[in-house]
């Protein structure tokens, strides 16, 4: 299963990944937890200055900008 993170304070780029990132996972079928990070301290452990930002693993894959489904599909095989 993967962990999947989304990064934001709530602005409408950090919702637009989250739904992103559903649709993503909805489209491969696969068994993945979302989560929705909008605590600024649970944010500063991951050191970035930019959001939104994606999470897979533990491992930053995007930040700053919003991610295409296909891309978070590309990233998520």
């Amino acid at each position: 299963m993967k962990t999947i993170k989304v990064l934001g304070p709530g602005c409408p780029k950090c919702k637009t990944m989250f739904h992103n990132v559903e649709e993503a996972v909805k489209q491969l079928g696969i068994d993945a937890e979302i989560t929705k990070v909008e605590d600024i301290e649970e944010m500063m452990k991951y050191n970035v200055l930019t959001t939104p930002v994606l999470v897979i693993d533990e491992q930053i894959k995007i930040k700053g900008r919003i991610a295409q489904i296909d891309e978070i599909k590309d990233l998520l095989k």
